[in-house]
């Protein structure tokens, strides 16, 4: 395992220790598939993945659907040289299917056992390894297999070996509470970020309330928080890239954004880093939250977030960027943690 200088949580009930930011593959994926980023080039997303694991980064979120299988296999090269021994925990995800004859086409979700279980020896030959750290079934099903069944599926995967934790991601408390009827859940990946914040409300007090480890994604909201986004880069987006086309990165919602993330700045600066290891940072300041997925595409974007592995919002931090959410208008959810015991019982639950 990697080791590093960078604090790190306990995964849930897991024995795994992981820094506070893991490195997100999303985009390494490439641009050929609906949910793209736009044009990446293979060498450069090898050696962010490098680049990461070197100062310290212990782990990687990536998913079998990211760039149809592509991302999977750019994890694997990049940590091919390095001994297993000393290789970070890998993390995917199952449950969204594709037709290779029709790579624009929007993934499936699909939860029927036997496909979760080809899906996992896929992923197991792309990543060239025996076992898969976590596990995550990446959305609800949509080809009407009950929560019970592909949850069952994932648990029967941990009790064979083949995975050594398993989780739900884009999962609702609801959801949550009827999978933890039919087993143990170990993590739960939520997007979670200054702009999109409805987990605070009832997923983040849940999990901390049952143990149930949480890695939040996209905590910049895909750039838009990085400190180095603008109007005029986000009308610039290739078409190939699925930003282009979401609500946060167009009139009027981000007009909204690029506000708050230029409210960051005094924040930043005061630390001696950068908006975008601030955004991150505030999704650590949670209650629940184990740790945070950040995405990059070249060494110096790594750069750009890797000061959240250490950085430590006070009081006076995130009352400020809460002051700035509101006069923002960006996003919906909570602005602040709550410090009172209060904060950990779940609000639909009161």
């Amino acid at each position: 395992m990697v080791t590093t200088s960078f604090p790190t949580r306990a995964l849930g009930r897991t024995d795994m220790h992981i820094t506070r930011v893991g490195f997100g593959a999303w985009a390494v994926g490439g641009g050929d598939w609906a949910a793209g980023w736009g044009p990446q080039d293979d060498a450069d997303s090898i050696k962010a993945i490098r680049h990461a694991v070197e100062r310290g980064i212990n782990w990687i979120d990536t998913a079998a659907v990211y760039g149809l299988g592509h991302s999977e296999e750019i994890v694997r090269q990049a940590l091919a040289p390095i001994p297993p021994s000393q290789r970070p925990y890998v993390f995917t995800k199952c449950g969204l299917t594709w037709s290779a004859a029709n790579p624009q086409a929007m993934p499936k979700r699909t939860g029927a056992p036997a496909s979760l279980r080809r899906e996992l020896e896929a992923s197991l030959r792309r990543l060239g390894v025996e076992r898969i750290d976590l596990y995550q079934m990446h959305w609800p099903a949509g080809d009407g297999t009950p929560l019970e069944d592909y949850w069952g599926t994932l648990l029967d995967m941990k009790r064979e070996g083949k995975v050594r934790a398993v989780g739900l991601s884009n999962h609702n408390l609801v959801q949550l509470q009827a999978a933890y009827a039919v087993g143990p859940i170990d993590t739960l990946q939520p997007p979670f970020s200054a702009i999109r914040r409805e987990a605070a409300a009832d997923l983040l007090p849940w999990c901390a309330q049952n143990q149930v480890g949480v890695i939040v994604y996209s905590p910049m909201q895909s750039g838009l928080l990085s400190g180095n986004f603008s109007a005029e880069r986000a009308a610039a987006l290739p078409a190939a890239d699925w930003r282009a086309r979401h609500v946060e990165f167009t009139a009027p919602n981000l007009a909204r954004n690029l506000e708050l993330a230029d409210a960051l700045k005094p924040i930043a600066e005061r630390h001696g880093t950068t908006v975008g290891a601030v955004a991150v940072a505030w999704t650590l300041a949670w209650p629940g939250v184990t740790g945070a997925i950040v995405g990059g595409r070249s060494p110096g974007q790594v750069d750009g977030w890797l000061g959240a592995a250490t950085l430590e919002l006070d009081a006076d931090d995130l009352q400020a960027i809460a002051a700035a959410i509101e006069t923002s208008g960006a996003g919906a959810g909570p602005a602040m943690p709550e410090e009172d015991e209060a904060a950990l019982t779940p609000r639909l639950l009161r």
